[in-house]
């Protein structure tokens, strides 16, 4: 099992894009709520109030949302709660790079089906990977770090073959971000599909990932699952009471998110005119598939003060400052120039 390792951290004068963090500062009721908190004490384990919001907006019982330290944490227990040795777990390659240790860790076989040419999850290969030892499958939309999504229609032919004794937990870390009206939005297919769990973050588009709080949705028996592995306590008095605050100021974070996502149509607009061959990006981020010359390209991005995710085939690179973009694309515009001059077998579609 190869270790989780975090984006790198930029210099003071750089632009850390490595880790999809939402550059703005907190709300001052952010701060105000989180100066309230009684630090001396527990928190409330369960996150009642929290559900109990969520519950409302979703129009589900308290008892049928889990909140987690981050969604990935929730994943976590929704993993080791149903699968464990000589079970598996499918999902689609490349995709987050957590999804193999947590399946690892679960002493479980991660089954990664290869994405697509065009960088999108291949459902009916997915479908296909389905065996009698599979416990779950993972999809995720928008997908980290290749930034496409899986549309409404795709997801709903795909529930329609899965067995429903197959969890399916559908990952959602960015779906404020999106724009494509043809995206599946989990929400509104949780009372159709009880073996559907849907997952939400407060890390990304509310900008809270410091704090570490998400969430799933999904039938009350497999939430109850998931609380039965749940570390006690884990998710403090602070990133809940900062949830709160951020759901009652969501106009104005989604303000934020519009601002960012005319950041990201300026920088994948000029990445095109530059000879990128990459997907429209929905997520806050953006990929670049540098295939050999990942190394040599993240150390151009670095050299132009800019921090990139990289992975073993490509860059993925977080929509940050508007004073990031130029420095950004005067970056890939010396990969497109190295690619030039590199051998044939380094290519960057």
């Amino acid at each position: 099992m190869v270790p989780y390792r975090q984006g790198r951290t930029a210099a003071e004068d750089a632009f850390k894009l490595s880790s999809n963090e939402n550059p703005y500062e907190p709300l001052p009721a952010v701060l105000d709520a989180i100066a309230q908190s009684a630090i001396n004490r527990y928190p409330e384990a369960s996150a009642a109030r929290l559900r109990d919001l969520l519950g409302k907006r979703y129009a589900v019982s308290a008892e049928q949302l889990q909140v987690g330290a981050g969604s990935v944490s929730v994943l976590a227990q929704l993993i080791t709660a149903a699968a464990a040795s000589g079970d598996e777990v499918v999902f689609s390659w490349r995709s987050f790079e957590a999804y193999p240790l947590l399946v690892g860790t679960a002493g479980a076989t991660p089954v990664m089906v290869p994405n697509t040419a065009g960088h999108r999850h291949d459902l009916p290969a997915m479908l296909a990977a389905i065996t009698d030892r599979t416990r779950l499958v993972i999809v995720c939309s928008p997908n980290n770090p290749t930034s496409t999504i899986v549309t409404h229609d795709e997801f709903v032919a795909f529930m329609a073959d899965v067995p429903p004794t197959v969890l399916v937990v559908l990952d959602e870390a960015y779906i404020e971000f999106v724009t494509d009206p043809d995206a599946v939005r989990g929400a509104a297919l949780i009372d159709d599909y009880p073996n559907l769990v849907v997952l939400r973050t407060f890390s990304k588009a509310y900008g809270l990932a410091g704090l570490r709080i998400g969430y799933a949705v999904g039938a009350e028996y497999v939430m109850d699952a998931a609380r039965a592995v749940a570390i006690p306590l884990s998710v403090t008095e602070l990133a809940q009471r900062a949830a709160i605050v951020s759901l009652e100021h969501e106009s104005e974070l989604f303000e934020r998110v519009t601002a960012l996502n005319a950041v990201r149509e300026r920088i994948w607009n000029g990445i095109v005119e530059q000879g990128w061959d990459v997907p429209e990006p929905q997520g806050n981020f953006l990929w670049l598939p540098t295939g050999d010359l990942t190394a040599e390209a993240a150390e151009i991005f670095a050299k132009h003060g800019i921090v990139v995710r990289a992975l073993i085939d490509g860059l993925r690179v977080s929509v940050g400052e508007t004073e990031s973009v130029e420095k950004l694309l005067s970056a890939s515009a010396e990969v497109v120039g190295m690619r030039r001059t590199a051998t044939p077998t380094a290519t960057l579609d």
